[in-house]
């Protein structure tokens, strides 16, 4: 993805990784009349005619927000040497900071982190293992954790992988008194003002205090949707529940919402687990939605 120019802010991606599992396991009550819409426009290399031979593979990247100097980094992916219940993301060994040096930015210029949720994939990076502990990645930053996410997490003794998460890349964060915990039950600022800055959004579902970001300055609006939207076949069917969602029927209502928001603006779109460029626009297309995809 180039740099998305916005206004005052820009917007560059740090990718991490991709995985996939076959789309009838994620998404058993797509047929090939979805897929052939979505083919209309989006082509996707791993999605066939036939979803029973059809991978649904996503994208693993955090996307760096810069603003009036300063350089927020939202959703911090899987991160290495996490031991993992997950198979695919089990005691990785990616290039990840290196990707963050090549955009020109190293741990210590990430001025905050948001997190959008606090599942495992989105958390991973907010530590890295020193000397077999635990330490922040980004040790200038302030760490925003959405406060129901936060204490839902706590009180789970044992529910892998996201407490597995939770103990090692969340808790030592706060433990290093560089968390900020919000209580997102209306929109809140983290950067300047909500409308010229960086703020938060209530859109629970997927978790139960799972948050869009926002952010805006004198351009188009941005939104980083975190899991709201997982992959472009669900622009064609927005009201399939997903097995991963803590309350289906609330994920379907703001993944609806969020659609209906954006759809046919100039708002630019940032979502978490889009392949190729990620960044693109959400249109109207009949009875659903399809996605323009900013240019490589």
């Amino acid at each position: 993805m180039q740099t998305q120019q916005l206004g005052r802010l820009s917007v560059r991606k740090v990718m991490e990784m991709e995985d996939g599992m076959p789309l009838s396991m994620i998404f058993p009550q797509i047929v090939g009349a979805d897929l052939a819409r979505l083919a209309g426009w989006h082509h996707d290399p791993d999605l066939t005619a036939d979803p029973a031979s059809s991978t649904l593979m996503l994208s693993m990247h955090s996307f760096v927000v810069t603003l009036n100097g300063r350089n927020v980094l939202i959703d911090s992916c899987n991160g290495n040497c996490k031991q993992r219940s997950v198979p695919s993301v089990h005691m990785l060994d990616t290039p990840y900071l290196s990707n963050l040096a090549a955009i020109g930015l190293a741990p210590e210029d990430i001025d905050m982190v948001m997190c959008t949720h606090l599942h495992f994939d989105h958390v991973g990076w907010n530590t890295r293992l020193e000397n077999g502990r635990w330490v922040p990645s980004f040790p200038n930053a302030r760490y925003i954790f959405g406060k129901r996410d936060y204490e839902h997490w706590a009180a789970q003794d044992m529910v892998p992988p996201h407490r597995e998460a939770f103990d090692d890349s969340v808790l030592p964060v706060v433990e290093a008194g560089l968390a900020d915990i919000v209580d997102v039950e209306s929109p809140t600022a983290a950067l300047l003002e909500i409308g010229d800055g960086i703020w938060l959004e209530p859109a629970f579902g997927h978790s139960p205090g799972c948050c869009t970001i926002h952010a805006r300055a004198g351009g188009a609006e941005a939104i980083f949707w975190g899991d709201v939207i997982h992959h472009p076949i669900q622009l064609v069917r927005p009201g399939l529940p997903l097995a991963f969602d803590d309350d289906p029927a609330a994920a379907v209502a703001v993944r609806k919402s969020v659609l209906e928001r954006v759809a046919d603006s100039d708002t630019m779109c940032f979502p978490a687990h889009f392949r190729g460029t990620s960044a693109g626009q959400v249109l109207r297309d009949g009875d659903a939605y399809r996605y323009r995809f900013a240019e490589a």
